[in-house]
């Protein structure tokens, strides 16, 4: 088959790799029919992820169909369209148990296209098929179920949940790409008074604008000040750092009233200094967080009622064999215009080979 290849920073290639087998009797091998890049995947690419070893199959969203499975399997079987989660759970582990799947210490966890082979394939071998992908009602559209393995629930709970996000609360989204915008959509389902959103990219701006914001500002245009102008001088009850660069998480701390959340969301490569000769007398709350994934049920069932603006995040699509392309652009996203990118669909004749 065919996948997208890690090779040790700034390399990659959509080349010829073996085909996935059944390893462990939990296993599902799904697939691949959408499957789209995170912005994670361009942090390996930059070398801020150093534990992905050369050689490995990055990615970590899908969607597909089941074609085998280990005789422990039993939520899903051969023909069942389901979507893949970013996060792999033993469901045994302490953390598992307590629905901190993120953190599974039974071989799960942030593993495909970081620890073992993922998704930009052809096809991908899921561990613990049965907590670890969702079977897919037929209304729900693979290019909208593709964003529902990583970005809303990351965004909803790393973001809006950990950030503790309160009806008539000023919400400040730091960082409007994919994660951020989806921020700004979940948010918007506790009722805040305002949603700001800050970001580099008027294309970005404007797309946070359409997905629910209030105000919208451009880096260069002193957002700090504005927060401060909106909220009498107080700062903003939550914000949500959603760029993972040390400035923006340092604008987030400045930009947080006293007794006020920040929850980062970004992925950061590089240490951010942590003001506390400014922070320790204003009672902030800084929440981190990998993404667990216990809200996918919920937000599935969200999305087939159409209550999640999932479409218009997606902004390019490409068949499964324009990897290097859509990488391309996604990383261009300043000069593309791209959000979310959807590869896939077009490749059936191809991608059944496995199926026998």
């Amino acid at each position: 088959m065919k996948a997208l290849v890690f090779h040790g920073p700034g390399h990659s290639a959509w080349q010829d790799v073996p085909d996935p087998a059944i390893q462990d009797a939990g296993d599902a091998i799904v697939r691949v029919d959408a499957v789209t890049i995170c912005g994670t995947d361009l942090h390996i690419l930059k070398g801020d992820v150093p534990e992905v070893p050369s050689g490995t199959v990055l990615g970590h969203e899908a969607v597909g169909e089941i074609v085998e499975v280990g005789s422990d399997v039993r939520t899903v079987r051969p023909g069942d369209r389901v979507l893949v989660s970013c996060i792999t759970a033993c469901g045994r582990c302490r953390f598992c148990r307590e629905g901190s799947y993120g953190q599974c210490r039974g071989g799960g966890g942030w593993i495909l296209g970081h620890l073992i082979n993922g998704t930009q394939a052809q096809y991908v071998r899921v561990p613990y098929a049965d907590l670890s992908v969702y079977p897919l009602p037929g209304a729900v559209d693979s290019k909208d179920a593709v964003l529902l393995a990583d970005i809303f629930p990351t965004a909803y709970e790393v973001g809006v949940l950990n950030g503790r996000v309160q009806p008539g609360d000023t919400v400040a989204v730091v960082g409007a790409g994919p994660v951020g915008l989806a921020a700004i959509a979940t948010a918007r389902l506790f009722s805040p008074d305002r949603i700001i959103a800050v970001d580099l990219a008027p294309a970005r701006l404007d797309a946070a604008k359409h997905l629910g914001a209030d105000v919208v500002v451009g880096v260069g245009e002193e957002p700090e000040r504005l927060v401060a102008d909106l909220t009498d001088g107080l700062g903003a009850d939550v914000v949500i750092e959603a760029v993972g660069v040390p400035e923006s998480f340092e604008m987030c701390t400045r930009m947080v009233r006293p007794g006020g959340h920040v929850a980062n969301v970004g992925v950061h490569g590089k240490p951010a200094t942590l003001h506390l000769e400014d922070l320790w007398i204003k009672n902030v709350t800084i929440t981190t967080g990998l993404v667990d994934t216990y809200s996918t049920p919920t937000l599935l069932r969200m999305m087939a009622a159409g209550r999640l603006p999932a479409s218009s995040m997606v902004t390019h699509t490409f068949p499964l064999d324009g990897m290097e392309e859509a990488y391309d652009v996604f990383s261009r996203a300043a000069d593309t215009g791209a959000l979310k990118v959807v590869l896939g669909g077009q490749q059936h004749d191809v991608l059944t080979v496995r199926a026998t």
